[in-house]
């Protein structure tokens, strides 16, 4: 009996290889994008919630540098 070999030849793992690195090409930009766009959105609400907290601060009349009864600002190590 002859032994048939059995097993993918050169061209059908050089086209797996082919489709595989075309999807690449596709998902990795997106991915990075909405990595980044994520990232965006974070800074953004960080910066609003320090804004916010600011802004208490002012309100609440806790710091008056000048002592004109109105707040000011808060500082990094103030809040």
């Amino acid at each position: 009996m002859k032994k048939t070999e059995s097993g993918f030849t050169l061209i059908e793992l050089m086209i797996v290889i082919a489709i595989i690195a075309i999807i690449a090409a596709i998902a990795i930009p997106n991915l990075l994008a909405a990595k980044l766009s994520s990232n965006e959105t974070a800074a953004l609400a960080t910066l609003r919630n320090l804004a916010s907290c600011q802004a208490q601060i002012q309100t609440s009349g806790k710091i008056d540098c000048d002592s004109d009864g109105i707040g000011e600002y808060g500082t990094f190590l103030e809040m």
